[in-house]
């Protein structure tokens, strides 16, 4: 890290190897954990959160196409890897590179049909979301094309729920978990033997562990993002006031002339915008800033490299330290604002940001 970095994510390994103790002690021993780290962990750093992963036990890691795959490998990832959207055109580097796949429609599979490398594959079923996977009626069809094709090593069936965290639609989860079951029960007396399986996510297993199966795949929970009073919240991101100014009343403040001073006021200059992750729905005083453990709110329109809080009943200099989240307004707050969800949030933010990771 350049120690002149300005805005910083900070990391702290330590509240995640608890959260990952949480989900242990909410499951069976035999269950096996798939820590989800796609999207650079989620804004967090693939590479630093997936060894520390590693090193916790974990059993496999699931990313989202091969080229996260092919980046945590090269940093010297031993443990199961696997892509959950493979796509037709990597072949060789998954071959290449050890790593597994999901494979959810039959071009995918007749694909590493045809091709005769050996290959770790997962099989994934749509139990109601309409997004990816095969249905209940491709199963005769899979097994029929996996045993005219031994170079393919079946690991597990999956799937993906769509609303584990909304207990209003509990029902409806609970219903695409009976279904998976049904899926699973139809799949091992077919295959003749019983296959691993896991659909349960990080609120999955907050809310309907019963159902655990094989294994599941945490991903939101390990970062603290999911509603249990035991999950911590792992990073802070902060920054510091670059500048100072004194506004008069009806003075305008940002693009566009949108906010006006309704009084003499005093802002500050903060070295973070929406190219940061900083939401542009934030502005105008729908987002807020913490300074010296008081709350600011943000004037005008965040740009694209900053923003400007209010800090006329602070006492504030030019370099303190600002949190745009952390210990005081969590990720869920800051979320709820404008409407979306945590994962939003954590994901798009910058990869300019100085990641710095801690005990």
């Amino acid at each position: 890290m350049n120690s002149a970095s300005e805005t910083i994510l900070h990391i702290d390994l330590k509240k995640l190897e608890k959260n990952l103790e949480f989900f242990k002690r909410n499951l069976k021993p035999t269950t096996r954990i798939i820590a989800v780290v796609k999207a650079f962990a989620y804004g967090h750093g693939d590479i630093e959160v997936s060894k520390r992963l590693e090193g916790l036990g974990v059993y496999a890691l699931w990313v989202s196409d091969f080229e996260e795959g092919v980046v945590l490998r090269k940093s010297g990832i031993k443990i199961k890897i696997i892509v959950a959207n493979p796509g037709v055109k990597s072949y060789n580097h998954i071959i290449q590179n050890n790593l597994d796949v999901v494979l959810y429609n039959h071009k995918l599979l007749d694909l590493y049909c045809t091709n005769k490398k050996k290959t770790n594959i997962h099989i994934k079923f749509d139990t109601g979301m309409n997004r990816y996977g095969f249905k209940n009626n491709d199963i005769a069809k899979i097994i029929t094309k996996l045993r005219a094709n031994k170079h393919l090593k079946l690991h597990s069936i999956c799937s993906h729920l769509a609303a584990s965290e909304d207990k209003n639609k509990k029902r409806k989860t609970l219903n695409q978990i009976t279904q998976f079951k049904l899926i699973g029960k139809q799949f091992d007396s077919i295959l003749g033997k019983t296959v691993n399986k896991h659909i349960l996510n990080s609120n999955g297993v907050i809310n309907f562990n019963e159902h655990q199966m094989g294994g599941v795949r945490i991903g939101i929970g390990l970062l603290g993002a999911a509603k249990h009073k035991e999950l911590t919240q792992i990073s802070s991101l902060v920054s510091v006031i670059t500048q100072i100014k004194s506004i008069k009343k009806d003075e305008a403040i940002g693009y566009g002339f949108s906010f006006a001073a309704k009084k003499d006021m005093i802002i500050a200059v903060i070295p973070v915008g929406y190219a940061d992750g900083l939401n542009r729905q934030l502005s105008n005083g729908n987002g807020h800033v913490y300074i010296n453990n008081n709350k600011c709110n943000i004037v005008g329109k965040i740009s694209m490299d900053s923003c400007m809080v209010d800090v006329s009943n602070v006492k504030a200099n030019e370099g303190d330290r600002v949190e745009i989240f952390g210990p005081n307004l969590s990720v869920f707050e800051i979320a709820d604002k404008i409407n979306t969800i945590p994962y939003e949030i954590y994901s798009t933010l910058n990869r300019r940001i100085k990641r710095v990771y801690s005990d």
